[in-house]
C-alpha cells in the first residue's frame, strides 16, 4: 500500500472513537435519567458519525476495494488499534463518566492541533469534530463535578473509577511508528506534546470536584499494537454480528 503509514494513522484516530461509540452505544435506554440516557446517545451517535468520515478517507487511501464498512466491522480483534481506555466496560455511571472525561480532554486537545495538519481531509474532519467534541468534553466534566462534589457515595464512586481508569492514561501518548511518520511529514499530531497539558487540565478539574490526582506511576498499555484487555473481544461480537451474519450489509 502506498501510503499505509497514513492508513494506519487513520485508523488509529478513528478506532478510539468507533469503540467508544460502542460503549456508549451499551447505554441507550440504560442511563440514570431521561436527559442523560438521550444525552450519551448522541455522544455515541457523534462518535459513530466522525468514525465514518475518517473510514471513508482510509477506504479512499487504502485503495484496493475496501469499503467503509469492511474496515470498520470485517477486522479482527488484534486489528483494532485503539488505546485500551475507551474499551473498558460500563461498570457504573461514574465509571462512565470517568472513562468519557479523561478521553474527551484528549480528544478535545488532539483534535486542536490535527486542525493544522497538511492532510486538508484530516485538518477539515478535525475542524467538523472538535465542536461536537467540546461539548463532550462540557457534559463529562460536569459529571465529573457534580459526582465529586455531590454526596459521599457518589464521591466515592468518582474516585474509585478515576482511580481504577488512571493506569490507562498514559497510553494517549504513546507514538507508533506510523504515528513519528506522520508527525515528520506535518500531517499527524505530536502526542507527547499534548502530555503535560493534559495531565495539568485534568488535575485542575479534578480538584474543582474535590477528587484526588492519582499518584500512581504504573500505567498498562498495548491497545495501539492491537494488544486489548478480554473486553474487547466481547464488545466486537455485538459490534459486528449483523454485518457479519449478512454480509454486505450498509450502515
Amino acid at each position: 500500500m502506498k501510503n499505509e503509514n497514513l492508513y494506519k494513522y487513520i485508523l488509529g484516530i478513528a478506532d478510539n472513537s468507533l469503540i467508544l461509540g460502542q460503549r456508549l452505544g451499551e447505554l441507550c435506554g440504560h442511563g440514570p435519567s431521561l436527559e442523560t440516557d438521550i444525552a450519551c446517545t448522541n455522544i455515541s451517535l457523534d462518535l459513530f458519525g466522525q468514525v465514518r468520515s475518517y473510514y471513508q478517507y482510509a477506504s479512499k487511501v487504502a485503495g484496493d476495494g475496501r469499503t467503509e464498512d469492511d474496515i470498520a466491522m470485517l477486522r479482527k480483534e488484534r486489528e483494532y488499534v485503539n488505546v485500551l481506555l475507551v474499551e473498558q466496560p460500563n461498570t457504573d455511571f461514574a465509571y462512565t463518566m470517568a472513562r468519557q472525561f479523561l478521553f474527551d480532554m484528549y480528544h478535545m486537545l488532539f483534535l486542536n492541533e490535527l486542525q493544522k495538519s497538511k492532510d486538508v481531509t484530516l485538518s477539515a474532519i478535525a475542524n467538523k469534530c472538535i465542536k461536537e467534541v467540546s461539548y463532550h468534553l462540557r457534559f463529562s466534566s460536569d459529571w465529573i463535578k457534580r459526582l465529586g462534589d455531590g454526596t459521599e457515595i457518589s464521591h466515592q464512586k468518582m474516585q474509585d473509577a478515576i482511580d481504577g481508569l488512571w493506569t490507562y492514561t498514559d497510553e494517549l501518548f504513546h507514538q507508533t511508528e506510523a504515528d513519528k511518520q506522520m508527525v515528520e511529514e506535518g500531517i499527524g499530531v505530536d502526542v507527547i506534546k499534548l502530555k503535560e497539558t493534559y495531565y495539568t487540565k485534568v488535575s485542575e478539574l479534578l480538584h474543582e470536584a474535590s477528587l484526588k490526582t492519582p499518584e500512581s506511576k504504573y500505567f498498562q498499555k498495548g491497545g495501539k499494537q492491537g494488544v486489548h484487555t478480554e473486553h474487547l473481544g466481547y464488545l466486537l461480537s455485538d459490534l459486528q454480528y449483523m454485518q457479519r451474519t449478512y454480509p454486505n450489509m450498509e450502515w
